[in-house]
């Protein structure tokens, strides 16, 4: 397999969650949630929910998306400030008819929430289903309704109750949610909303909810009941940049016909489509930053350009060593020389030490400075013409520039320690 990140597929961290089966605990994720991932170009990498993994996280870098999906009730320590107010026959009876749910599990909720923290520190995609928009919401400051029964159905008007588990009708359960404009959930599934109404119907398996939205977060749709159904940070939302920062309460992965793997909308599977896209774009980043091209090769107009380089800096170590005056023939040779060192504003105080100390052609070497401390103005405008490029163009130029810098560089320091070694200068 190449090592080149370029050429490896973005993953998809996805933590595990645990069931006990024939008396032996087995780690397991969602199907539809990997056939998506790896459908839309990435590569979901499974996470086991294992005792001590949660301080093994950093192994499995390189991190370029997270999704966290279903899984057990969150520690209430993690977000109660105060006492819910659930009576403690409450809580058993809670404990009784969601048995499945209510055995908390810490290790499962170190992990996600260190992913999801790393996630906001590092600006890492982040899509959480069901429990993971609990998560995301927990982690960023958040609290949860413990049971949306006990807490929000008793005081709805009969009206506006939700069902929001049934376990009679597990898969087949909807109910609707309004969708605000003017969110992706909104664009996702426009063609399926009915004129002059904002209302799709989901699934549903939870008895637990957001009741006190972080704050960085904004809503994208409600149950009639008020319950936030998905959420999401608008200035953390944009894949094609790479940010996508969202949790949803429902399963669109989930939403299908019955006997049919045909979805109940078209727009149920964009929330991943879209998380990939942003995926495939924050790899496309990293990658710029942190890969450095193991052999360069250059196509015959670069090796040109290489070759005039050198040829300007060859020209003017002789100027310098000589001490004779120049031929007008081979002042325009210098100008490759010049104009290398004039974009190159990265030079360092040594380098530039250094040129003032070899003359770098006495002639010159005055003009070259001065003209390096006039990029200013040039670095503004480059930054703002850049400022309305895609990030396709960018990254092609990066990645161009990246190559001649390295070459440049190399053969810069090359020349400068020849000639300094010829001098026998002693280095600044």
């Amino acid at each position: 397999m190449a090592s080149d990140l370029s050429v490896i597929l973005p993953r998809v961290l996805i933590v595990s969650r645990r069931s006990l089966r024939k008396n032996k605990f087995v780690d397991f994720v969602g199907e539809y949630h990997l056939d998506l991932i790896v459908g839309y170009g990435a590569v979901p990498v499974i996470v086991p929910r294992v005792n001590g993994v949660h301080m093994l996280l950093d192994s499995f870098e390189p991190i370029h998306g997270v999704l966290l999906c279903e899984g057990e009730d969150i520690d209430p320590s993690l977000y109660e400030e105060e006492a819910s107010g659930l009576r403690p026959e409450e809580l058993e009876e809670i404990r009784r008819l969601h048995s499945s749910d209510t055995a908390i599990d810490k290790e499962k909720d170190s992990i996600e929430l260190r992913l999801a923290k790393l996630c906001l520190e590092r600006n890492i995609p982040y899509l959480g289903i069901c429990r993971g928009s609990q998560v995301l919401n927990v982690a960023c400051g958040g609290t949860l309704y413990q049971d949306i029964e006990k807490e929000v159905s008793k005081n709805c008007p009969e009206g506006q109750k939700v069902k929001h588990i049934d376990y009679d009708n597990y898969d087949g359960h909807r109910h609707v949610i309004k969708v605000v404009e003017n969110t992706p959930l909104n664009h996702w599934f426009k063609d399926s909303l009915e004129e002059g109404k904002m209302e799709i119907s989901v699934n549903s398996y939870h008895h637990q909810g957001v009741k006190r939205l972080a704050q960085r977060f904004v809503p994208m749709a409600f149950a009639p009941d008020g319950l936030i159904e998905g959420f999401y940070d608008p200035d953390a939302y944009n894949p094609e940049e790479g940010k996508f920062i969202m949790g949803l309460q429902f399963h669109p992965e989930r939403m299908r016909r019955s006997d049919s793997d045909e979805f109940d909308y078209p727009g149920c599977p964009s929330a991943y489509q879209e998380f990939v896209k942003a995926v495939i774009a924050y790899q496309k980043k990293v990658n710029i930053t942190t890969s450095v091209p193991k052999h360069l090769k250059l196509d015959q107009e670069m090796e040109k350009k290489r070759k005039i380089i050198i040829r300007s800096f060859s020209i003017a170590r002789n100027l310098y060593t000589t001490g004779r005056g120049m031929d007008p023939w081979k002042e325009s040779e210098l100008e490759a020389g010049a104009e290398f060192l004039e974009s190159n504003t990265a030079l360092s105080l040594q380098q530039e030490n250094r040129l003032k100390q070899m003359g770098a052609t006495v002639r010159n070497a005055g003009s070259y400075i001065e003209r390096l401390k006039l990029n200013g103005e040039k670095e503004k405008l480059a930054r703002s013409v850049m400022g309305k490029m895609s990030v396709e163009q960018l990254s092609d130029m990066m990645s161009f520039y990246h190559m001649m810098g390295q070459i440049c560089s190399e053969v810069l320091e090359r020349k400068l320690n020849g000639i300094v070694n010829d001098l026998g200068v002693l280095p600044c």
